[in-house]
C-alpha cells in the first residue's frame, strides 16, 4: 500500500511538472506572438502614416488644381467683361448721336460682338469627402495586405554566404561572405568545375531541394546586377542568355533604371524607384520563385509553375565595376522582419 501510494504521488509530481513546463511553453510562444504582432502593427502604423501622407498631398494637389482651374476661369470671365464693357460703351456712344445718318453709318462700321463662352454649365466641382475616405481605406487596404504578405515570406528567412569556389576571378568577395563586388584585377585561382569563368558570377554555399527559404540582398548605389536563384547543373564555363530553360529564375538591373524578369522572353518591370534592398522567396515544392521590394513591402516578380529537379542556390552577379560607376557591392542582409 505504501509503495502504490509513494507512486501515485510520484504520478502527480511529474504531472505537475509537465503543466509547468507547458505553460512555460506557452509563455514563450506568447511572448513570440506578442513580439510578432508589436512588428505588424508598428510596419502597419508606418504604412498609414506614409498613406496618409500621400493621401493629403494627393488632396492638396487636387486642390491646387481646382484653384487654378477656378482663376483660368475667373481670369476669362473678367477679360470677356472687359471686352463687353468697352463694346457696351460704344454702343453707348452711338446711342447718343442725335445725326441719323451719321448713326447709321457709324452703326455698319461697328465691330461684331466679341466671342464669348456659354458659362451655364461651367462648375467648379469641390472635393467630395466620401470618394476621399473611400480611397484612404482601400490604400490602407493594400498597403496592409502587402505587409502581412512580406511577414509570411520573412519567416523563412535563412543564414545565405557565398561560396569563393564558385565566384568569377574578378569578384572581390568580403571575409564574412556576405559582400560581393567587381574588382579591378584578376584573381589566380584553380579552374575547379563549379567555378564561373566567362561570368561576373557567384552561387551561395547553401543549396534547397524541398520546402521554403528567402534571403534578402542590399542592392543600394549600383546600376547593375543579376539575382535570383539557379539549379546545380547550370554551365559555369560559357556565356549564354539566363532563362529558366537554362536554369536560371532571375532578375537583373541595367542602365541604372531599367528592371527586367528573364522568364524565358524578358519581361520588363516598371519600379519607380527602384528597390534599395531586394527579398527572394522559393517555395521549391510549389515551383515558385518571388522577388519583393523588401522596404516597400511589394511584390516585384513571380516565376510560377516551375519543376525544380535539382537543387538551387542563391545567385548572385554585382555587374561590371564600370569605371567606378557600379563599384557598390551586393550586400546578403540579416533578415529584420517588418522594420
Amino acid at each position: 500500500t505504501e509503495a502504490e501510494v509513494q507512486e501515485m504521488i510520484q504520478e502527480r509530481r511529474l504531472k505537475i511538472q509537465e503543466i509547468r513546463e507547458s505553460v512555460k511553453i506557452s509563455r514563450d510562444a506568447a511572448d513570440r506572438e506578442k513580439a510578432e504582432g508589436v512588428q505588424v502593427f508598428t510596419a502597419l502604423m508606418e504604412s498609414a502614416e506614409r498613406g496618409l501622407k500621400e493621401l493629403l498631398k494627393e488632396i492638396q494637389d487636387k486642390q491646387e488644381t481646382t484653384e487654378k482651374q477656378a482663376e483660368d476661369f475667373i481670369r476669362d470671365l473678367e477679360q470677356e467683361i472687359s471686352e463687353l464693357k468697352k463694346r457696351s460703351s460704344e454702343v453707348k456712344q452711338l446711342s447718343q448721336d442725335e445725326d441719323p445718318l451719321h448713326l447709321l453709318q457709324s452703326c455698319s462700321s461697328l465691330k461684331a460682338a466679341p466671342p464669348t463662352k456659354t458659362w451655364t454649365e461651367v462648375r467648379v466641382h469641390p472635393l467630395s469627402s466620401e470618394e476621399t475616405m473611400a480611397k484612404a481605406m482601400a490604400l490602407f487596404e493594400q498597403n496592409k495586405k502587402k505587409i502581412l504578405e512580406m511577414k509570411r515570406v520573412q519567416q523563412f528567412a535563412v543564414d545565405v554566404t557565398l561560396d569563393p569556389d564558385t565566384a568569377y576571378p574578378w569578384l572581390i568577395l568580403s571575409d564574412d561572405g556576405k559582400q560581393v563586388k567587381h574588382g579591378d584585377v584578376r584573381k589566380k585561382l584553380p579552374d575547379n568545375p563549379e567555378r564561373f569563368s566567362k561570368c561576373v558570377n557567384v552561387l551561395g554555399r547553401q543549396s534547397f531541394s524541398s520546402g521554403r527559404f528567402y534571403f534578402e540582398v542590399q542592392v543600394k548605389g549600383k546600376t547593375k546586377w543579376d539575382l535570383g536563384v539557379a539549379r546545380e547543373s547550370i554551365k559555369r564555363k560559357e556565356f549564354k542568355p539566363l532563362s529558366p530553360k537554362k536554369g536560371y529564375w532571375i532578375v537583373i538591373l541595367r542602365n541604372g533604371n531599367e528592371y527586367l524578369a528573364l522568364a524565358g522572353p524578358p519581361v520588363r518591370l516598371h519600379l519607380h524607384p527602384g528597390p534599395q534592398k531586394v527579398g527572394v522567396f522559393v517555395d521549391y515544392d510549389q515551383g515558385l520563385v518571388s522577388f519583393y521590394d523588401v522596404d516597400a513591402a511589394a511584390l516585384i516578380y513571380s516565376f510560377t509553375g516551375c519543376c525544380f529537379k535539382e537543387k538551387l542556390y542563391p545567385f548572385f552577379s554585382p555587374g561590371l565595376s564600370d569605371g567606378g560607376k557600379n563599384s557598390a557591392p551586393l550586400i546578403i542582409c540579416p533578415v529584420e522582419v517588418n522594420d
